[in-house]
């Protein structure tokens, strides 16, 4: 089977022309043009990047049978479909290469949307994922940088997500949480999840209506401040990578509707979804903050205490080497930036200073590509910089203010309120411990002996500020 799914992906990519992504290396460039005079038959007039996307396109499973989603359906709930709703359209309203959806209705008249796994896809994908694997082990031996883009931890990140977007119960649970975490929120709506009528092929949540963020007419005419609505998405996407550390990361514009008349984002498909520590939250917002403020010199510390950079990287080099690249985008329209061209000179930068590739940040980086895509089409003036700094500043104050030192203590005081009464027991648990009686003794003097030090030091310290404070006030 593996042969099989393999021999059709090389036969479509070859279809396409996609040996061009790989025989560029030169330790196989000689094989171009063997391979292009045995196929000279091939069709490859169109720009390669619409190629390979018609390439991924006919890999994609293209439709599923009306028959098999109701056998899902039904297997799901062991009842027949009518007993579960009142209607249900067969048309699909939307449809992908991993599930699709139909809108329907409950017995008690709730509108909703139900989302169908499509049968079959699971062994699909892992075979596919094995492919990736094998594919980036041959990036490791093939290219210099091989094992400084870390591939097979960016191919195990991509797996985990593909697992989460074949699990629809875990995908009822991010859509759950996300839409608690911008509940009555003006800025973000969520749809609800039905929680009975879901399982892990199926998820069924409230019908969302709205325009597509892409009919920027229909917008205008419903009275939505388009500048307004762009300067949301930036707010959105700052609040959850910063706020929550919890973020929609597949927000192209088929995943995001708009409240008609109203700025209001409504988010869909929540199969993908990215997490930050807080450790990674702390850094990307010294990393953003720095740049904002053309502080590059704390963008390059900010990477070394990190560890993204090797310790012994002159920190004037890196400085020099963003600034190179950073300073040229600044106060400038959106419209008039590439983040994709800054990301791809950040990373020839980044291979001439060793940077270590995140995995748990491609996500983030594939989002940011979203965000200016449809920053661009909704408002090519916005000025990225300024929408964002503020939000960054405030941020950063409540996490290094007396707010943030008040919220640590109340979530730390019930772990030292259950340790302190334990400490004088532990305490006299561990000195018990020592088979040594004599090594006991001679720690416990060695403690004795510097307390007395420090006691002394005390005293002289005391001793001199005092008789420094006494010459003062005689002069």
């Amino acid at each position: 089977m593996k042969l099989l799914r393999l021999a059709r992906i090389l036969s479509i990519g070859l279809r396409y022309g996609l040996e061009e992504f790989f025989l560029g290396h030169e330790r196989v460039r000689p094989l171009r043009w063997l391979v292009r005079v045995t196929l000279f038959w091939r069709p490859l007039n169109e720009p390669r990047g619409v190629r390979l996307r018609r390439a991924l396109e006919a890999l994609g499973p293209i439709f599923v049978k009306f028959g098999q989603m109701l056998s899902t359906l039904e297997a799901t709930y062991k009842k027949p479909l009518a007993d579960v709703f009142a209607e249900f359209d067969a048309t699909p309203v939307a449809s992908a290469s991993v599930a699709q959806v139909h809108f329907a209705r409950l017995h008690d008249g709730t509108a909703i949307a139900v989302k169908v796994l499509r049968p079959g896809i699971a062994p699909v994908i892992a075979h596919d994922v094995s492919l990736l694997y094998a594919a980036a082990g041959l990036v490791e031996k093939l290219f210099a940088d091989g094992k400084r883009l870390r591939p097979r931890e960016v191919v195990s990140e991509f797996e985990k997500h593909l697992a989460d977007e074949l699990d629809l119960m875990r995908e009822a649970a991010n859509c759950s949480q996300l839409r608690r975490n911008f509940k009555d929120s003006p800025l973000l709506k969520v749809p609800e999840v039905y929680w009975d009528y879901c399982g892990r092929d199926v998820m069924v949540m409230d019908r969302m209506d709205g325009i597509p963020v892409s009919q920027i007419g229909r917008l205008r005419e419903s009275g939505v401040n388009i500048p307004k609505l762009a300067a949301t998405g930036v707010e959105i996407f700052f609040t959850q990578v910063f706020r929550d550390g919890f973020f929609h990361a597949d927000m192209h514009p088929g995943n995001i509707l708009v409240r008609p008349g109203s700025e209001q984002y409504i988010a869909l498909d929540f199969g993908i979804m990215g997490t930050l520590t807080e450790v990674d939250k702390q850094y990307l917002a010294r990393n953003f903050l720095a740049f904002f403020r053309r502080d590059y010199k704390g963008v390059a510390l900010a990477h070394l205490e990190s560890g993204w950079v090797p310790p012994d990287t002159r920190i004037d080099e890196l400085e020099a080497a963003v600034r190179a690249v950073c300073e040229p985008v600044f106060d400038r329209p959106l419209k008039d930036i590439s983040f994709g061209r800054v990301l791809l000179q950040l990373f020839q930068a980044s291979r001439r200073f060793n940077v270590e590739i995140q995995p748990q940040l491609v996500l983030l980086q594939k989002t940011l590509l979203n965000i200016e895509g449809l920053g661009r089409q909704l408002d090519p003036e916005l000025d990225l910089w300024k929408t964002a700094k503020p939000f960054l500043e405030r941020w950063m104050n409540e996490q290094m203010g007396w707010r943030a030192l008040v919220k640590n203590l109340q979530a730390e005081a019930p772990k030292w309120a259950v340790l302190l009464p334990q400490l004088p027991r532990l305490a006299h648990t561990y000195l018990s411990r020592s088979d040594d009686q004599g090594a006991l003794e001679t720690r416990l003097e060695r403690i004795a002996a510097q307390q007395a030090r420090n006691t002394w030091l005390l005293a002289a310290t005391i001793g001199l500020a005092a008789l420094t404070l006494a010459i003062t006030l005689l002069k």
